[in-house]
């Protein structure tokens, strides 16, 4: 099953979920710490109101707690693993007798940090705002606007795959926000689309606005490439293929690595943005990503990791396809064969070499999927949707697709190729079914999701602590 209604016995995940999320403060629920740092000294110079935004990444990839990363954030890890969880691609594995569940917890890590990134972007754009200080730049106020607008849209769209309706938050007054209801999912859409476009238009065109020109800054390109995203999503298509084609049309700046080897690396030709992960003190997780640390297997304990890919997605791959032998790991297991997520190599076994890995968060080759799902679907037609989806196949190795295939089979091959392509990537699997109307007849015939507690649970539920606190705060239904 997708999330299960009953509480299992299963350890150390949950003890850390609940650490986490019962030490975290609620964004809807909880207003400001008195002792706070007022608005007019943070943000007083240019480089106090960088330090604010650069601490709203930081929390963002830095949540874990003592190597729990791939649990504790929506952006450290767990928007790939409840999302490849709850779709098709991944596979519990445990040596002991009680293996790994999702469950229902009080307070759910997925809701809990994307608020507490949209209550920093919050804050970010109302202390700008609201600071007269001659010595806060006009430009760098305009830049770090459209950066906190970007991270809001973001985390938003994260909110609403995995939740459904869920509250607007625009503002960090708690006056305004702790009784707060529901917004319908196409008004959050819709400030997504509005703060991207602004977003674009006050941010750079280029890496500069990072010191060392790594690519963990948003441009305008990030924010051209969420936006082709959340377009393609809301079924605007003429939108998501013009985006899209801007961003594949910055070849200075993109380009496809023909090494996949070398995707994932930090400042790849194929990042249009990536987080920088930092190893705060306690977290032990060194210069590893957070799905490095937490998927790759950890050799010196039991050699496997907790988290397989399950038999549908390896059947999905063509023969010779260069991203099942390069971006998985094989290892056996009781005489099988077994398959783990191998897109970044470093984990818990070489966490003090080099980093020269950042968190991949949007890039390129998504953008080729999109457009060619824009236009096949769009008035764009066929034969350009083929050919899209030809540059990513010939990357892989693989042969092209022929020119004479129908609509039908054209969707069917975008599905396949975004599946083999951003698998273990950011959830991406579990929201194409669910958007797509696929997500019933796929998922509710496989053995491992029985009983089949229905269609719900294609919403997760929203934490039973904020419910309490809010009662106009209503639940998803089955929960």
């Amino acid at each position: 099953m997708i999330i299960k209604r009953n509480i299992n016995t299963y350890g150390c995940l949950i003890a850390l979920m609940v650490l986490f999320c019962f030490s975290c403060k609620k964004m809807i629920t909880v207003p400001d710490p008195v002792n706070t740092i007022t608005t007019s000294k943070v943000f007083a110079t240019d480089d106090q109101a960088n330090s604010a935004m650069v601490g709203v990444y930081s929390q963002m990839i830095n949540l874990g707690l003592g190597g729990g990363n791939l649990y504790s954030g929506f952006a450290c890890g767990s928007s790939t693993m409840y999302g490849g969880s709850s779709s098709d691609e991944f596979v519990s594995y445990s040596p002991g007798p009680n293996p790994t569940s999702l469950v229902k917890v009080e307070s759910h890590p997925l809701w809990t940090t994307t608020y507490k990134a949209i209550y920093g972007a919050n804050d970010v754009i109302e202390g700008i705002a609201a600071s007269t200080a001659a010595t806060l730049k006009g430009p760098t106020r305009i830049r770090l606007t459209a950066e906190a607008k970007f991270i809001r849209a973001f985390s938003y769209f994260y909110l609403v795959n995995f939740f459904g309706d869920v509250p607007l938050v625009l503002t960090v007054d708690f006056n305004q926000t702790a009784r707060m209801k529901r917004t319908p999912k196409a008004e959050v859409y819709a400030q997504m689309v509005k703060d991207l476009e602004d977003a674009r238009s006050g941010l750079g065109l280029d890496f500069s606005s990072s010191k060392t020109s790594d690519r963990i800054r948003p441009n305008k390109w990030a924010a051209t490439a969420l936006l082709a995203r959340v377009y393609l999503f809301i079924g605007d298509y003429q939108n998501a293929a013009a985006m899209a084609s801007e961003v594949i049309g910055q070849s200075n700046l993109f380009q496809l690595k023909e090494d996949l080897n070398e995707v994932f690396l930090k400042n790849s030709t194929e990042a249009i943005w990536q987080l920088q992960q930092s190893d705060p003190t306690g977290t032990g997780t060194g210069t590893t990503t957070p799905e490095g640390y937490g998927f790759l297997p950890n050799f010196s304990i039991i050699g496997i990791g907790s988290f397989l890919f399950s038999d549908e997605l390896i059947q999905d791959f063509e023969n010779n396809d260069k991203r099942k032998i390069d971006w998985t790991l094989r290892l056996i297991k009781d005489g099988k064969m077994l398959y783990s997520p191998y897109k970044y190599k470093k984990g818990v076994n070489n966490i003090y070499d080099p980093l020269t890995e950042y968190y991949m968060v949007l890039r390129l080759a998504e953008q080729y999927l999109i457009r060619a799902e824009a236009r096949a679907l769009g008035a764009a037609g066929l034969g350009l949707a083929i050919d899209d989806l030809n540059v990513i196949r010939h990357r892989a190795g693989l042969d092209d697709l022929p020119a004479t295939l129908s609509k039908a089979e054209v969707i069917a091959a975008i599905e396949k190729e975004r599946r083999t392509e951003l698998f273990a990537e950011w959830g991406h699997r579990w929201f194409d079914l669910k958007r797509t109307g696929r997500a019933h007849d796929v998922l509710s015939v496989l053995q491992r999701k029985q009983p089949w507690l229905g269609d719900e649970q294609f919403l997760y539920p929203i934490p039973d602590a904020e419910i309490r606190a809010n009662n106009n705060l209503s639940q998803n239904p089955g929960y």
